[in-house]
């Protein structure tokens, strides 16, 4: 990704009469956030910076139509096109409509994938290397040593996430100069992640086509009666159903379990185990209605689209990943009748924690348009994995994941020639509980969250800021809440200041500034002079101390207060931080300093 940023790559031709007209074709009216994909697309398109950007939005909002644009402005440039898909069936699909879109004009496109014969395959082959396809669509096959594409422009990779780590390592390869388009409805959490730190660039398609009606979802244990219950009211409307079981050698028991069920319901089996023509007629006779059921592994994930189709049953819901459910879901509702999702378990007792949180999910983020914000959530449950490598795990762990992403920020805003803020942390030391209470905030999801929040304030506004939403959610904070805020605010006003840590010993606050503190020196013995509270100790130049009031009573009356057990109190913290609040100030104004 950082050579990506200091290569330069192929800068596209701007918009001609020609792309306007093609454009005008479309039989659809383009929603607001489509178009801003389109632009964001061509914008990136006619830099000479390879563009990297990830497309998101929903099964049917529109993605397809952003990469046929780019590709059109690809060919026109004089350059050849790619896609890349997950399966057979998507590549089909595509092929179809791409054939449809691109009809008016002298564009070839072809297709490579086992549905193909070798000697097909291989006359495809030689003509992408003599440059007489423009554009060419299929599965990994594509990724060939022996596929040779001499003037790539533009590849478009459909679905990433359903691809394996070895064919993500291969288009790593391929994508080091050439403009990269990947669309998706739901990225995998270290595909999404990338784009929110900005490594990649992302555009959200958030707005849904007219007359489009979100998908009746239901999370519940396996039973008979609803499974009749809802095969029947399918069929009573004309309409026909998905069910989804992803074992293979099981799959015959299911369609006899809803055969008894439903005896005269007419059942299509599809899994990957069949040859790719078998594949073929299934899908085609189930698309003429010759079926009314298709039983089936995930392989109907990407590329079916059926209009027909307004009822998804899967079974043992809790095996699949969020991502997959999601995307199954997208099978259904593609068109203006009402759909159905029934999403089956086992019972309640049996699911794990973290299949009850997808499936939870699931029921939570029904309306149109979620699958960014179940990409997020998948984040959340996941976490992001070890983004740059073929592991999903890594160092990342001993190093931190906050910090993890503080060095990959850093290290993206230096390439980019951005200015690197250093914001070390400063460390405190009192003798004080330091923690929100459960009796102010009782989710502990949102006490951390607040934690964060606080951790990564580098001075006061922020700060501020985080307390001001702190109180407008949870309203005035309780004494031990108090406590922490005020410990916090010295922290923040320690980082703002460049002191690296502030420890307390028996009512004496030890200071340690840092290279970066921001007092200047003339400034600081100006104050040291005064005498009112910081003062140095003869012989140590590392540390600046400052007393609290007790203590100045104390030396002031002369008593001995080293056999005293001092203990600092609220009062000695607040006038602690009026202290640091007056030497931030003195790093914001003017300053003569006198004789």
């Amino acid at each position: 990704y950082a050579a990506r940023l200091e290569l330069k790559g192929f800068a596209f031709l701007p918009d001609n009469e020609l792309q306007e007209e093609f454009e005008r074709q479309f039989p659809y009216e383009e929603t607001p956030d489509q178009i801003r994909a389109i632009e964001d697309v061509k914008r990136d398109m006619e830099s000479d910076r390879p563009m990297d950007r990830l497309v998101c939005g929903d099964v049917g909002y529109g993605k397809t139509e952003v990469a046929i644009r780019a590709l059109f402005k690809c060919v026109m440039s004089g350059k050849q096109g790619a896609v890349i898909c997950p399966t057979t069936i998507l590549a089909r699909q595509h092929y179809l409509t791409f054939n449809e879109r691109f009809k008016n004009y002298p564009i070839r496109i072809d297709w490579i994938s086992s549905l193909r014969t070798q000697q097909e395959i291989r006359k495809i082959k030689e003509e992408l290397k003599q440059k007489k396809i423009d554009i060419i669509i299929g599965t990994h096959a594509l990724l060939s040593k022996d596929v040779e594409i001499p003037e790539l422009g533009l590849l478009v990779i459909d679905e990433e996430q359903r691809f394996g780590v070895s064919h993500k390592e291969q288009l790593k390869k391929i994508k080091k100069t050439v403009d990269v388009l990947t669309l998706s409805a739901t990225p995998i959490p270290r595909t999404l992640h990338m784009s929110l730190v900005g490594i990649r660039d992302l555009s959200i398609i958030n707005t849904p086509p007219k007359e489009r009606k979100p998908v009746e979802t239901y999370v519940l244990e396996d039973s008979d009666i609803i499974l009749k219950e809802a095969i029947l009211k399918e069929l009573q409307r004309g309409g026909q159903i998905y069910y989804l079981h992803n074992r293979i050698k099981t799959l015959d028991f299911v369609a006899e379990r809803i055969r008894n069920l439903v005896p005269d319901i007419r059942i299509a089996i599809l899994h990957s185990k069949l040859n790719d023509h078998d594949i073929g007629n299934i899908l085609s006779d189930f698309i003429d209605h010759k079926y009314d059921l298709l039983l089936s592994t995930t392989i109907i994930e990407n590329g079916i689209d059926i209009p027909n189709v307004n009822t998804l049953i899967v079974d043992e819901a809790d095996k699949f990943g969020l991502s997959q459910l999601y995307q199954l879901r997208g099978r259904v509702g593609r068109s203006d009748k009402q759909a159905y999702a029934y999403f089956f378990h086992k019972g309640k007792h049996v699911l794990t924690e973290e299949a009850q949180k997808r499936l939870n999910t699931l029921m939570e983020y029904q309306e149109l348009g979620s699958g960014f914000k179940i990409a997020m959530r998948d984040l959340e449950i996941r976490g992001a994995g070890n983004i740059l490598g073929k592991e999903q795990s890594g160092d990342i762990i001993e190093v931190g994941y906050e910090l993890y992403l503080k060095l990959l920020e850093n290290a993206i805003k230096k390439l980019k020639g951005e200015k690197v803020e250093q914001h070390r942390p400063c460390m405190i030391n009192f003798n004080f509980d330091f923690y929100l209470s459960e009796n102010y905030i009782k989710d502990t999801r949102q006490r951390i969250e607040f934690y964060k929040k606080f951790e990564s304030a580098s001075n006061i506004e922020q700060f501020k800021e985080v307390v001001e939403e702190l109180e407008d959610r949870f309203g005035k904070p309780d004494q031990q809440s108090k406590i922490f805020l005020l410990l916090e605010q010295i922290r923040t006003m320690g980082t703002q200041l460049g002191i690296e840590s502030i420890t307390e010993n028996n009512g004496v606050i030890q200071i340690q500034p840092s290279k970066q503190f921001k007092v200047p020196i003339d400034r600081m013995l100006k104050i040291i002079q005064e005498g009112k509270s910081f003062y140095l100790k003869p012989g140590n130049v590392k540390y600046i101390f400052y007393d609290s009031l007790r203590l100045r009573y104390l030396k002031k009356n002369q008593l001995k207060y080293d056999d005293v057990k001092i203990t600092l109190t609220e009062e000695d913290l607040k006038n602690f931080s009026e202290a640091l609040m007056e030497l931030i100030q003195l790093t914001n104004t003017n300053f003569v300093l006198s004789k």
